[in-house]
């Protein structure tokens, strides 16, 4: 796996051993990134849910967001040292952390880009909606970014506007907006 864009492209980056994280393809990410590159990353804020190696995040940092989360309970020295060998690190908070616990670590904190890539088809794709939605971590404007099995099954909430789907065999990306509040 490496960087796709930014002042980090090209830079290797380690995934875990097993099959437990199932890291997101290089495709995938340099097709979400393309996405929102209309939008722009530079003073961006990121979090990024169900980390894994860290990729998501490290390549928001490389394309010019100000500051990034990345969540996961397992991987936290990995994206550590991914970060560190991509020189993104200072910029970069890592929680250790379930989904279950992340609330009280970012509480009062709004982001602009929400990616969220758990296992598929175990519920976390719902109990990533209510977590954006119940804590408010969504700013006006802002996306969620939601890696799922194209037959997983979810409600979003109706403020949120379906923007865009993108299908690579099993995996989909939908992109939720949070339309900005007009006077």
């Amino acid at each position: 796996m490496r960087i796709i864009g930014g002042t980090a492209k090209g830079h290797a980056i380690k995934s875990p051993k097993g099959i437990d994280t199932r890291p997101t393809l290089d495709r995938v990410r340099e097709s979400i990134f393309n996405v929102l590159a209309h939008r722009g990353l530079c003073g961006s804020s990121v979090l990024d849910l169900f980390s894994g190696t860290g990729a998501v995040a490290i390549e928001a940092l490389s394309r010019g967001a100000a500051s990034a989360t990345a969540v996961d309970f397992r991987t936290g020295k990995l994206i550590l040292e991914n970060a560190m060998h991509c020189r993104v690190e200072s910029k970069l908070t890592i929680l250790s952390k379930k989904l279950s616990q992340v609330q009280y670590f970012i509480e009062n904190q709004q982001f602009d880009y929400i990616f969220s890539d758990p296992p598929y088809q175990k519920g976390f794709i719902q109990d990533t909606i209510n977590l954006v939605e119940n804590h408010n971590l969504l700013s006006q404007g802002g996306i969620v970014i939601l890696e799922h099995h194209k037959d997983e099954v979810f409600t979003t909430p109706n403020t949120w506007e379906c923007i865009k789907e993108q299908k690579f065999g099993y995996t989909m990306v939908s992109y939720f907006v949070k339309p900005s509040e007009r006077s």
